[in-house]
């Protein structure tokens, strides 16, 4: 995950740095506006944190012509008593606001809330394959797929982690609700996988998106696309 990080002076930008990386983060760095913006199209960061105060383009501006591209999550920082500038940011397209001075471990606390609240709504694009959590609806190719509950979370389950290999006992944590209430065979999920390889692939047998991995479970394979 890369974060980037726009505040013009440097103490605090190299604060938030340090506790960012030590978080386990990637960051990117800008000390104005301008600056900003133009690492934003360069980068195409998962996440920015924008100071209110920037010269050359102010946060709220950045903020705007973020918003024109991305949904991507947006914390701004504002001043201790600067309530108009929480509320601008917001109406902005902010997702959340922090008051200087703060604490840096609320700060990354606030990152890891805000893309944990990000991956569970944002889409997931493949190469031929579109997945949207929030609608809960699957596009493949330009037409709509339907699904059932169980099978979309499956497939979402595995679109979530691509490349890595699920176990089927992983995939049932994953898939329901309730685990404990539900005794799933591993044959049914072998079963849900075989009914969604018919949905999602061109050809079932020779799979573009969900490979078996042999006693171990399953993987998801499709091509990436970023948006």
């Amino acid at each position: 995950m890369e974060i980037l990080v726009i505040e013009d002076e440097a103490p605090i930008r190299e604060f938030e740095v340090t506790y960012l990386r030590d978080a386990g983060y990637g960051t990117i760095e800008a000390a104005d506006g301008q600056a900003a913006v133009e690492l934003f199209m360069e980068h195409k960061p998962d996440l920015a944190i924008i100071d209110i105060n920037l010269p050359k383009m102010s946060g709220l501006d950045v903020c705007k012509a973020i918003r024109t591209t991305s949904t991507m999550p947006i914390l701004i920082v504002t001043a201790r008593n600067s309530d108009e500038d929480e509320v601008k940011g917001l109406s902005m397209g902010a997702d959340d606001y922090i008051k200087k001075p703060f604490n840096p471990n609320v700060l990354v606390a606030r990152v890891h809330a805000l893309l944990r609240r990000h991956d569970r709504t944002r889409q997931l694009h493949f190469k031929g394959l579109v997945i949207d959590p929030e609608t809960m609806s699957v596009i493949k190719d330009g037409k709509s797929i339907t699904l059932t509950t169980t099978r979309f979370n499956l497939l979402l389950a595995l679109a979530s982690h691509p490349r890595a290999v699920l176990s089927r006992a992983q995939l049932v944590n994953q898939t329901y609700s309730d685990p404990s209430s539900h005794f799933v065979y591993d044959r049914t999920i072998d079963a849900h996988i075989k009914a969604l390889r018919q949905s999602i692939e061109t050809d079932p047998k020779n799979p573009q998106f969900i490979e078996t991995v042999f006693g171990s479970g399953y993987r998801f394979i499709g091509v990436p696309e970023k948006c």
